[in-house]
């Protein structure tokens, strides 16, 4: 048994303890051997040696975060006490960067658009030093957000004139042709988490605007085919339902003064022959080209609900059985 004392002084109680003690009691459910024991800006810690170290080391991060001006939201604080892994990964995680530079844009009513995890922060810093990214994991990581936030705030800076956001239209246990309307209509369901998170980032009817004009595209991957872009951002989406032959093709697109991020997640392939997706072996082919970055998103990158950890981390299980 050990005993340890961490300070909070010069931090505001309720950002540590949470509204009504609900950080505190989120902490007592993860580590439910130590007795937590809050008292003005001192937390004392009581319980075995190994809990105590543990549940140590995540306090400090957490108050590590509010002393640079960020905030730790409930789903913050479910993953930081969820990590098997923390404790030898600590610097690892901290941004290289304050968190003012990892506020990516703003979106609408003022809400500020940021990389919370440490793959959505090293997303931002490989923007700058390369023109292609692979950003590979899976759902709910944050990873076509934060690329259509950085798209959307190279739009706004100027820096291209013009973003592409595409996804190969594959349906998942569905038939297009079973969907009434044109071709248009048919295709707009498969492309709308695209047009969610642009929702999120610019008013609806300057959105509109920019979509008339040409200078936001949203498109099937289908439609790639032939163009060159130059002076744009461009975001391929769902990638792990691309042939290799498909993915050459879109990243042959490249222009001058052009942008590419790929994103995709290997294990929610909904091609009828799942070996027919071409990312894997795409991003082996060309992942040691220079100016081309791959980022490996995991499960602590989840920015969904504390449970979608859970349940993927439930279904890995099954699939490696």
């Amino acid at each position: 048994m050990t005993e340890k004392t961490i300070s909070i002084e010069g931090l505001d109680s309720v950002d540590v303890y949470g509204v009504n003690d609900r950080k505190l009691d989120r902490m007592r459910h993860y580590f439910p051997e130590v007795r937590i024991i809050a008292r003005g800006t001192d937390i004392r810690l009581e319980g075995p040696d190994e809990q105590v170290e543990l549940l140590s080391q995540r306090i400090q991060a957490l108050t590590a975060i509010l002393r640079r001006g960020g905030g730790v939201s409930d789903s913050d604080l479910e993953r930081m006490l969820d990590w098997q892994t923390y404790p030898s990964e600590l610097e690892e995680r901290e941004p290289a960067h304050n968190e003012e530079y990892y506020n990516i844009v703003y979106g609408n009513e003022g809400r500020i658009v940021k990389a919370r995890t440490r793959n959505q922060r090293r997303l931002v810093d490989e923007y700058y030093r390369n023109d292609l990214i692979f950003a590979l994991g899976p759902a709910g990581t944050g990873k076509t957000y934060t690329a259509i936030a950085l798209a959307v705030r190279a739009l706004k800076n100027k820096e291209v004139k013009k973003l592409i956001l595409t996804r190969p239209a594959v349906e998942a246990g569905e038939r297009l042709g079973f969907l009434p309307g044109d071709m248009k209509e048919k295709l707009d369901p498969y492309l709308q988490p695209l047009y969610d998170a642009l929702h999120d980032m610019i008013h609806p009817r300057k959105l509109q605007i920019l979509m008339e004009e040409g200078i936001i595209q949203i498109a099937p991957l289908a439609y790639m085919r032939g163009r060159t872009l130059d002076s744009a951002f461009v975001i391929l989406d769902e990638a792990q339902n691309t042939s290799l032959g498909q993915l050459k093709m879109f990243l042959t697109r490249m222009g001058c003064n052009a942008k590419f991020i790929v994103t995709g997640d290997a294990t929610q392939i909904d091609l009828p022959n799942k070996k027919d997706s071409g990312l894997m072996r795409g991003v082996d082919l060309v992942r040691n080209i220079k100016g081309i970055a791959v980022i490996n998103f995991g499960t602590e990158d989840m920015v969904r609900h504390p449970l979608v950890t859970k349940i993927i981390k439930a279904f890995d299980k099954v699939e490696e059985a």
